[in-house]
């Protein structure tokens, strides 16, 4: 059991802390975007005119990501939907639009490469420190599973992270199962489980699941973001360990 403050809220018998992966531990602003600016573009060429309200649809504006827009939060599989929703404004089929999506998807993924988004400044040392306190930690993220497991084998995190929880077809952000996933895998309760992300939908997901508390991150100072935390942070550095 530990004590975890942030700033002046502390959060008593701790077990266990579940992270957001992008956004939250990975700066994976420059790799979203590029992938959304080449898939918008790739949907354009097959249906032209549709590559700008897609780009404003995914949170892009030039050289900007919006970190609670569609491409930044949402799973692969909203992201595919969404994107064909829009192409199926312009009159074509369902299942069509759907498939230009998930091609045009896959298509920017593999154009963009597999290139690891770094670590946020400070992560690595936070998680070690956590570690060796005893907490048990895990990952709870919209990207796909395999995606979690690529991000903690790159970055050498498995001797800290214990739960890799990603989506893939099933229930996505808030739905707190995915939050329950992970408490089990790690053996803990949720009410003795902290959750940090830098989206509306882990707040959410987390108070779902009844979690011992919801610290929202903002490295680009948004508070609004995580609308539902306990307390807000700017640093991962920002959550100290008082006792264990």
């Amino acid at each position: 059991m530990a004590t975890i403050k942030c700033k002046n809220i502390a959060f008593t018998n701790i077990q266990a802390i579940l992270f957001d992966k992008n956004g939250t531990l990975e700066n994976s602003e420059v790799y979203l975007r590029s992938l959304g600016q080449k898939a918008a573009r790739i949907v354009d060429a097959q249906v032209p005119g549709i590559g700008e309200p897609l780009l404003m649809a995914f949170g892009i504006n030039g050289d900007t990501l919006d970190p609670a827009g569609l491409i930044s939060v949402a799973s692969r599989r909203e992201t595919e939907i969404a994107t064909a929703a829009y192409i199926a404004e312009t009159g074509k089929g369902w299942f069509e639009s759907l498939k230009i999506a998930r091609q045009a998807l896959d298509d920017a993924e593999k154009y963009i490469g597999v290139t690891p988004a770094p670590l946020f400044i400070g992560a690595l040392e936070v998680l070690q420190s956590l570690s060796q306190a005893g907490l048990k930690l895990g990952i709870v993220s919209a990207a796909t599973t395999t995606e979690v497991k690529n991000f903690v084998a790159q970055h050498d995190l498995s001797n800290y992270i214990q739960a890799q929880i990603g989506v893939d077809d099933g229930p996505t952000k808030p739905d707190p199962i995915l939050f329950l996933q992970a408490c089990q895998a790690l053996g803990v309760e949720p009410e003795a489980t902290l959750m940090v992300g830098d989206a509306v939908g882990d707040m959410q997901m987390a108070r779902n699941a009844k979690a011992a508390g919801c610290i929202g991150i903002t490295w680009v100072n948004q508070p609004d973001n995580v609308q539902g935390a306990d307390v807000v942070i700017n640093q991962l550095d920002e959550i100290q360990l008082l006792e264990s």
